[in-house]
């Protein structure tokens, strides 16, 4: 059974080069371009892992991490936060409200990859 993934982001460039790097390693990927569509896929299907943008209109990826975690089912589902917001106290912020991992874009692609597959496996 493949791993599922949902990609958050409003760049639909990002979001077209992160189903290309990560379907051929065998993961289902669910993209969305805002957090409000974020969380109506996860009303509809059990993912394993997100991958959220932090600057996005309407609701930002603070905000949308907040929301996962509130939900009991996705308490403890890996997020991984990956942005071009990067500096120390944007990373201390989305530590403390759940993600698992922040990471500064652009970042290299079998690197992703390999951290996604030390948290799915």
């Amino acid at each position: 059974m493949a791993k599922k993934i949902l990609v958050v982001d409003d760049d639909e460039l990002v979001l077209i080069a992160l189903e290309a790097l990560l379907s051929p390693s065998g993961y289902e990927v669910t993209t969305v371009n805002n957090g409000d569509d974020a969380l109506g896929k996860l009303n509809k299907k059990k993912f394993d892992l997100m991958i959220l943008d932090i600057l996005m209109p309407g609701m930002n990826g603070f905000e949308l991490c907040e929301k996962i975690r509130s939900l009991d089912e996705y308490k403890a589902v890996p997020i991984i936060m990956l942005t071009a917001k990067s500096g120390s106290d944007d990373k201390k912020r989305g530590m403390e409200l759940g993600a698992n991992l922040f990471l500064p874009k652009p970042i290299a692609p079998q690197h992703l990859i390999d951290l996604i597959k030390k948290f799915l496996e």
